[in-house]
């Protein structure tokens, strides 16, 4: 089945247009070279301001959402073309080869972001209803302990509980996914783990209630 392949290979290929690398070629920086040398949203606001890391989020979410609304369901004259009740699991699909994309792009050394703005991308495609669950699950813990990481890795744990809670139907990609999900976050957030353990991880003190009068 040829529709298959090429939706992944085309999802993949979108992951790989990292925000804050189309955007830094534009301005003449590369932010893996500056802070935390991580392609992500959060070192996009730390090294090069709001309104580069607004936009860097708006390109990387929607990613997430263009792979599982726009390619998984397209219908363009296939030849032996996925049958409708297959779509839940190619849009998962899709979504997966998205963050694979964003983590490891192919047109940039396969060294990209982590993957937390293409998974909501994702998930407002597929499963819109996490979205409060595991935003709150990221604020909470960003609030309380004021590690960014640690809040994206708990945020990603939190979304295959909100699945069996809300038992969506069909139940078993999407459960498979936030799994998949957090277990891939919790390993691209390896190096952020380690500098918490190490007590070298910064923190966010915009958001971290303890850490306001510092």
């Amino acid at each position: 089945m040829l529709e298959v392949p090429v939706k992944l290979l085309l999802s993949y290929l979108l992951g790989s247009l990292v925000g804050s690398l189309l955007l830094g070629r534009w301005r003449g920086v590369d932010i893996r070279k500056l802070g935390s040398g991580n392609a992500g949203g959060t070192n996009a606001l730390r090294t090069q301001g709001l309104g580069f890391a607004i936009l860097v989020v708006i390109i990387d979410v929607a990613k997430g959402w263009l792979a599982t609304r726009a390619i998984a369901p397209f219908a363009g004259g296939w030849s032996g073309a996925a049958a409708p009740d297959a779509l839940p699991a190619l849009q998962v699909g899709c979504a997966v080869a998205a963050m694979l994309g964003h983590v490891y792009p192919l047109f940039d050394g396969f060294r990209g972001g982590k993957g937390v703005a293409v998974l909501i991308g994702s998930l407002l495609g597929v499963a819109p209803y996490t979205l409060l669950a595991v935003l709150s699950a990221w604020l909470i813990t960003v609030m309380l302990l004021g590690f960014v990481g640690l809040a994206s890795v708990t945020a990603a744990w939190v979304l295959p509980l909100a699945l069996i809670v809300t038992r969506p139907m069909p139940a078993t990609p999407l459960l498979w996914f936030g799994v998949f999900a957090a277990v891939f976050l919790t390993w691209t957030h390896r190096s952020n783990m380690a500098r918490m353990r190490a007590g070298t991880e910064p923190h966010a003190r915009r958001l971290w209630l303890l850490g306001r009068g510092k």
